[in-house]
């Protein structure tokens, strides 16, 4: 529990800490992925995908998107789950792999979310929302490229560092019985 909160809080802000507007569509950019990548690869699919939906939606309450909570939860946990789901395989490439998919997760997701929403509460057409979702689209590549091009090697320093503490068998042991349980 304690690990669960100490990386949703980490999400919350790098999230809320670090936004930057997108002025077209009022939305913003923001580095809460590199910390959802960082902790679905050092303690798997709990931790990253609690960290992930808890962080970032509540990230969005607190900075007057609210609307897109529910979203954000949904689309977030599920980043945080895939990639640290299949990270945890046994294959060559799976930490990137863990990377593409939480990333086409990431992106699908939200570019549904906007372009239903923002059309169907804002707009007066179906277009209006596809073209909203569109002006964020590279916004939100940009975010999970960062975010796996900073969050694996953090992820490989940190799972480093936690190796040589007496707490890292604990840890991990934790981050997995969660799973199981």
């Amino acid at each position: 529990m304690s690990l669960s909160a100490v990386t949703i809080v980490m999400v919350f802000l790098s999230t809320f800490l670090f936004q930057f507007p997108i002025f077209s569509t009022n939305g913003y950019l923001n580095f809460g992925d590199i910390m959802i990548f960082t902790f679905a690869f050092t303690f798997g699919p709990v931790i990253g995908g609690i960290s992930g939906a808890f962080g970032s939606s509540l990230s969005d309450v607190l900075s007057g998107f609210g609307t897109f909570a529910p979203f954000t939860f949904i689309i977030k946990g599920m980043e945080g789950l895939l990639a640290g789901l299949i990270s945890q395989r046994q294959f060559r490439g799976r930490v990137l792999s863990g990377w593409v998919v939480g990333s086409v997760v990431m992106v699908a997701g939200y570019f549904l979310a906007e372009s239903f929403f923002i059309s169907l509460v804002f707009g007066s057409s179906e277009s209006t929302g596809i073209v909203a979702a569109l002006g964020e689209l590279p916004f939100n590549i940009l975010q999970v490229v960062s975010g796996g091009l900073v969050g694996i090697p953090l992820s490989l320093a940190l799972k480093h560092l936690l190796r040589q503490t007496p707490y890292y068998y604990k840890l991990i042991e934790t981050a997995t019985s969660e799973k199981k349980a």
